[in-house]
Parts: C-alpha cells; structure tokens; sequence
C-alpha cells in the first residue's frame, strides 16, 4: 500500500496525517501551536505529532512526507519563519523532521508554505480545479496566499510566491506583526476582526469566546460594530485582489481558512469593494468563492503537502505542479 505522511503547522494547531494513495486518511495526530514558547517546545510538539503518527501500522508503508507550514518559508534551505510563529526564526524544520527517529530511511521531507499547499490542494481537487490563473488564500489566524500562473501553482524560488497577507493595503494603518504598516493580515486576519470589533466597543455573550467566529455571529444578528469589522476586512482583501488581478490577470478568486467560514458576512462586502477597486476591463467580473475543501475533515494544508511531497518523490528533479 502507497502511505502519503503530511503535517501542517499553524498558528493554532500543529497537525499530521497518513493518506492511502487515493488520499483517504488513515490516522490524523493534532496538538496545540505553543506559538509563544521557545522554539525547543515548539519541536517538541512537532516531534510528539510524528510519534503518534508512527504508532499506526500504515506508518512502515510511509512514501513520503510533506510539509506545510506557516510562512515565511525557504524551501530551499529547508527553514521556517512564521510570522506568527515568533519562537522560530529561520528554525530549520526540515532537519528537525528529517532527523527524527522514527522516520523511514530514504524519506526527505518536503515543505512548502501553507497558503500555497492550499493551493496546490484546491487546484487539484477543490474550487481552483481546472483554472490556468487564479489565486486562492487562506483567511485565518494570519492571512496568506498562492498563486496559479499557466496552469500551474507557481510557488516562487524559495515558495514564497503570492504571500497576499504581507503587501501593504493602508499605509496608515496598524503596524503588522511582520513589522511592515497596514499589511492585508494586520487588517483583515480573524485576530484583526475580532481585535476591531473590540475596540469599537463589541463584547461576545457569557461563556463565548471574543473571536472572529463570535463576530461573525453578531454581524448574522445585525450588530453594526461586528458589521463594520468584517467591513474592514472585506476592504483589505478587496485592494489586495484587485492589485493581484491587475498584475496577472486572474479568472478566479479562491478562499478558504477559518475567516471564510462567516459566508456573506465576508463575501458580500469583499465582492462589492472589487468591483469597485478592480475597475480596468480585464480585472473585471472575477468570480470569487469560497475553497472547496472548506469544512471536511481533511485540511487543505495537509492534502497539498502530501500532494506536493508525492509529486516530488515521483519526479525527483522536478517541480510539483497540480
């Protein structure tokens, strides 16, 4: 039996799967991001997925072993720098997995950023199937993003390549985490929202935790201060979409992560302020839908890593494309 291994690491939750070769899971391993402890703990958490991972008999099959993470990230040198992530800096993630004892012999794990293993996953077999360009990105704790260029998720020399979160929508705006003012994610994450809608004076109910969801719910309730945070998002998202359609002249617009979940909440306002800020003819009418991986049991990331690993162990040389 073909046995695809994959992690995803956020934020919010570090996360490993074994996928049979028709992509159906056969274990999945799931702990909390200790986002703000040294980077030792965070490896350790990493290290406590991958063992229980290799408890499950599929794990002496393993083919190959993919890696999403959080960006920054260098392919190349085999190095994470999350942004939201600050324990990490150029932490080089691929050793660690690649040394870890319980790995196969022979496996060289494969890491590429979140945004574009969501990419590669929604190319494949969501929502970007079948485009030849389109950016697809990933609302969540942060915001991040990839691009598929001539029919290929275009990934960039150190898999970089449509970071959407980190160009700069209002230079007036708040400084972002990555130290650049107003960036998309500083504006329109989930952490952004919910932060927003604070300080316009919202409070989410007893018992309910103040996050982006909880907004969201009180945007559906009418809530003008929950309304007009998801406003602001929608506006950040919007002049980001509408410079990238300008650059490479997309024909869809795919979003996912935990953020989209809010539905017209979101999308309502984002499609309006594109039309407004994407006014040339060729960046116009770009349909913009939520990523159809969304809500299953298996998350993009972790379907894109093993994608991207599996291709790369069949072509060696190559690049993955999907």
């Amino acid at each position: 039996m073909t046995v695809y291994g994959a992690l995803d690491i956020g934020g919010t939750k570090i996360a490993g799967v074994l996928l049979d070769g028709e992509g159906r899971l056969l274990a999945r391993a799931q702990r909390a991001t200790p986002a703000t402890r040294p980077a030792a703990d965070l490896a350790a958490v990493v290290m406590g997925v991958l063992d229980e991972l290799a408890t499950h008999p599929a794990w002496d099959e393993l083919s190959c072993m993919g890696i999403a993470s959080a960006g920054p990230v260098d392919t190349v040198a085999g190095t994470v720098s999350p942004v939201n992530i600050p324990g990490w800096r150029g932490f080089p993630l691929v050793d660690l997995v690649r040394t870890h004892s319980r790995l196969l012999p022979g496996i060289l794990p494969v890491l590429v950023g979140d945004a574009v293993a969501m990419t590669a996953a929604e190319h494949w077999l969501g929502a970007a199937r079948g485009c030849e360009n389109a950016l697809c990105m990933v609302v969540s704790t942060g915001v991040g993003g990839g691009l598929i260029l001539d029919g290929r998720v275009h990934a960039g020399r150190t898999g970089n390549a449509g970071h959407i979160g980190h160009i700069t929508v209002d230079h007036e705006g708040p400084r972002c985490v990555c130290g650049a003012p107003g960036c998309v994610e500083s504006l329109a994450s989930g952490t952004a929202i919910a932060a927003h809608a604070r300080a316009l004076g919202w409070t989410a109910g007893p018992g309910v935790p103040p996050n982006a969801a909880a907004v969201a719910a009180a945007a559906r309730a009418g809530d003008e201060r929950a309304l007009a945070a998801y406003r602001r998002a929608a506006r950040a998202l919007a002049a980001a979409t509408a410079a990238t359609a300008a650059l490479v002249e997309l024909e869809r617009v795919v979003i996912g992560g935990g953020v989209a979940q809010a539905g017209d909440i979101l999308f309502s306002p984002l499609r309006q302020y594109v039309n407004d800020y994407a006014v040339l003819g060729f960046t116009r009418g770009i349909p913009i839908v939520p990523a159809g991986l969304a809500g299953l049991a298996l998350d993009a990331g972790l379907v894109g890593a093993a994608a991207t690993a599996s291709a790369r162990a069949a072509s060696p040389a190559g690049i993955p494309h999907f």
